[in-house]
């Protein structure tokens, strides 16, 4: 993808003028009058996040101007939108003192993540702009984080007939294979087996198994970076079946999956000096005969008793026994996505994903980083008071709270308690998808939360020496 969009450095580019309100005045003066009075009849005044195309004489294009908000108001993620907003050519940010090199990387990486497009079944015109990478960018990292998110927004985008837990699978191992981490997956039966009980009840039901993939890659005696995605290729809700409108973008609910790979690819691209791994469990959330169903009790790999008080909340019950088993490995930073409940949409919409942590340093750094990467969150607490919501009286926990408050709270603490609190652990609460079109953000899958995690685990550890303490 980012090959076709970033072009080498050319002299016949056509320059992309970014000016504010302060500069414009000085900027207007040096134009033609020709160009002087296309502004004016345009009402072009450097407004923020505003563009207008200058022609040329020979009836292309001259120049772009591009406004720019003020100070802290700058949303360099904004000019992304011009990728899908210029006619077809190559483009080049023109020299400018109100342009750093962290603000040329950022407009950037809008730029390519904004020219994603899904082709899969539908073909595209190639028409689509190209921008040479400004001096000080760093066109590897840049090429590579696009990369990434563009494999994971296919994969959320395929719908699920072609994207079962076979195709996830086949998906994870490709990305294993690449970077040559070690990958096994455990399926149908030998969950059972090998201590998996809820991920085996949630999937057992579609036509294909359910299944849990694990992804290892790094020197052993690096610091443990764990990822788990919630993998569930489609949700019918099961025998708590949803309305047909609910399930309109159940294609989506592997979205923490296709998360962590993006994250995984865009560290071992980067070969951070951890020793990652990834865990992926993976199920179809089906209706059949053997559906587990509302009241029943099943064990889980921590040792809790889990009683189901609705079978569209089992989400939280294949990550459990995911997160037991990374928790096993007493992790440094232990981090899980998933499309995981509805009350955080309710909460906080879908471009702003909840994230829960017990870690104090954890969550400063996560929002600073959040806003950094133009990739924000919310911290949301993990309430220990609303624990007694998911009491059950015949089984150590229900997988659901008894009301209808704080369902992504509950959700969370339910999640809690397969984690030692000691390890520094962070789940996200995410949308997965982008509504509407926006700079950097087109309509459809989006890995939310993927990039901030790089920015932080690529600045946490970039200077790590191998951990010597003794692992379980």
């Amino acid at each position: 993808m980012t090959k076709s969009i970033f072009a080498p450095a050319s002299a016949s580019a056509t320059p992309i003028l970014c000016v504010d309100s302060t500069t414009w005045p000085k900027h207007r003066s040096a134009l033609s009058k020709a160009a002087q009075d296309w502004c004016d009849v345009h009402g072009f005044a450097a407004e923020p996040n505003r563009h207008l195309i200058i022609p040329s004489s020979r009836g292309g294009v001259e120049q772009v101007l591009f406004g720019l908000a003020l100070g802290d108001g700058l949303d360099s993620f904004a000019i992304g939108g011009l990728a899908r907003s210029l006619p077809r050519g190559v483009y080049a940010l023109a020299p400018s003192p109100l342009l750093s090199d962290v603000i040329c990387s950022d407009m950037a990486l809008a730029w390519a993540l904004s020219s994603y497009r899904f082709t899969t079944y539908k073909k595209a015109k190639d028409d689509m702009p190209r921008l040479c990478l400004p001096r000080g960018c760093d066109g590897v990292r840049l090429s590579s984080m696009a990369e990434a998110i563009a494999f994971a927004r296919d994969l959320i985008n395929t719908p699920a007939n072609d994207m079962s837990p076979s195709a996830l699978e086949r998906a994870a191992t490709a990305v294993a294979r690449r970077f040559k981490a070690t990958c096994r997956s455990i399926r149908g039966e030998r969950l059972l087996k090998a201590g998996f009980p809820l991920i085996h009840a949630v999937g057992r039901a579609a036509q294909e198994e359910p299944r849990l993939i694990d992804m290892v890659w790094g020197p052993a005696h690096a610091p443990k970076v764990t990822l788990v995605g919630k993998g569930v290729c489609f949700d019918t809700g099961g025998l708590d079946i949803k309305p047909s409108s609910a399930m309109l973008l159940m294609k989506k609910d592997m979205a923490g999956a296709a998360t962590a790979l993006a994250l995984a690819q865009m560290i071992m691209a980067a070969r951070l000096p951890v020793r990652l791994r990834v865990l992926l469990p993976i199920v179809e959330n089906a209706v059949s005969a053997s559906s587990f169903r509302p009241g029943d009790v099943y064990p889980s790999r921590k040792g809790l008793s889990v009683e189901i008080g609705n079978t569209d909340a089992e989400g939280r019950l294949i990550l459990a026994d995911a997160l037991t088993l990374a928790d096993e490995d007493k992790p440094d930073l232990l981090c899980d996505f998933a499309t995981l409940t509805g009350a955080a949409r309710v909460a906080l919409g879908p471009d702003l994903p909840p994230f829960f942590t017990h870690d104090e340093a954890l969550a400063q750094a996560i929002v600073a980083h959040g806003q950094k990467t133009h990739d924000p969150v919310w911290r949301l607490p993990l309430w220990a008071p609303y624990l007694s919501m998911l009491d059950s009286k015949i089984a150590a926990t229900n997988n659901v709270s008894s009301g209808p408050f704080a369902g992504s709270i509950t959700a969370a603490l339910f999640l809690s308690r397969f984690v030692n609190q000691k390890t520094s652990w962070v789940h996200f609460d995410i949308y997965g998808w982008s509504p509407s079109q926006r700079a950097g953000r087109p309509e459809g899958g989006d890995p939310q939360t993927a990039r901030l995690m790089f920015d932080l685990i690529a600045e946490r550890y970039a200077q790590a020496k191998p951990s010597r303490r003794r692992r379980a």
